[in-house]
Parts: structure tokens; C-alpha cells; sequence
């Protein structure tokens, strides 16, 4: 249904006005919040939540352990993060219903990776300084072959250097400083 123009003169603020609504128009069914729109109204199947684009929603970040400093539900190297989809965005969640999001409500959770940080993973960091650690194969995993060498030289500084890597690896404080250089 389209609108008629007056037919007789026309204030500037009948047009400005005229052509916003127009303008907003083709910006809510042609913008990024376009195609959820019109999937809602009919138009396409109704996306699922984890197919939204990055600014269709917004996800919470992970709660983190002071000890580990990784994600608190870490498991088999991923964590979960809870999004949250925009407010006026119709979609599938995560149990398949399609739902009309208020912005308040979980739509689905996001896999983030952990506890293989830049490339290094502490299950191996240790297994390595635990077994291998009296030949540096501790620190050359971790980026450090001239350490590497020299504990290799000397035999793990006579056994007190691999006790003591072994240790800080163990606790994380070597570790964590290794990885957020």
C-alpha cells in the first residue's frame, strides 16, 4: 500500500519526514537485523540462534577460576559462554522452539577453547617437565631452547633445576607467566 502524495504544495518536513520512513524502511529489511525481520514475518524459515551474525547478539564473558585462570566449566579443551540475542530477534534456541527474544533470555551458548592457550597445553607442559624434564624437553615446549640445552647439558641442573620447573609448571605460575607473554 503506498501513500499519495498531496497533490498541492508540500512543506519540506512532509518530505524529510516522508523519506525517513522510507529510508527506515529499507534499512530494517535490507540491514544486518533484515533477514531475522523477515524471517519472522514469514518470509524464510526462522534462522536458529547460532547462525545470527556478530551484532545480533551479544554473549557473557566466562567466568574465570583465580586458581586454574581458565573458564570455570572447562572441559575436553572448550567452555561454553551463554549469548544472549538482541531484543526483537525471532529465532530457534538451542532446544529448537522458535522464540521472540527480549534481550534477557539464553539463546544459545557459544564453545570458546581453553586450556590451550597460544598453542601450549599445561597437560602436556607437565607430562613433559615431569618425565623428560632432566633433558629440557620442558623448556624447549615451552619456547625456551637455549634453557633447554643447558638443562640438557647439565643433566636438569643435577636434578634440582627439573624439581623445580616441575613444581612452578605444576602450580601454573611458570606456566600462566610462559603463556601471557
Amino acid at each position: 500500500m503506498a501513500a499519495a502524495w498531496p497533490s498541492g504544495p508540500v512543506s519540506p518536513e512532509a518530505v524529510a519526514a516522508h523519506l525517513l520512513g522510507v529510508l527506515w524502511l529499507v534499512a530494517a529489511t535490507t540491514g544486518p537485523w533484515g533477514a531475522v525481520a523477515t524471517a519472522a514475518a514469514g518470509g524464510d524459515e526462522t534462522l536458529k540462534c547460532e547462525d545470527l551474525k556478530v551484532g545480533q547478539y551479544i554473549c557473557k564473558d566466562p567466568k574465570i577460576n583465580d586458581a586454574t585462570q581458565e573458564p570455570v566449566n572447562c572441559t575436553n579443551y572448550t567452555a561454553h559462554v551463554s549469548c544472549f540475542p538482541a531484543p526483537n530477534i525471532t529465532c530457534k534456541d538451542f532446544s529448537g522452539n522458535e522464540t521472540h527474544f527480549t534481550g534477557n533470555e539464553v539463546g544459545f551458548h557459544k564453545p570458546i577453547s581453553c586450556r590451550n592457550v597460544n598453542g601450549y597445553s599445561y597437560k602436556v607442559a607437565v607430562a613433559l617437565s615431569l618425565f623428560l624434564g632432566w633433558l629440557g624437553a620442558d623448556r624447549f615446549y615451552l619456547g625456551y631452547p637455549a634453557l633447554g640445552l643447558l638443562k640438557f647439558c647439565t643433566v636438569g641442573f643435577c636434578g634440582i633445576g627439573s624439581l623445580i620447573d616441575f613444581i612452578l609448571i605444576s602450580m601454573q605460575y611458570f606456566y600462566s607467566s610462559i603463556l601471557s607473554a
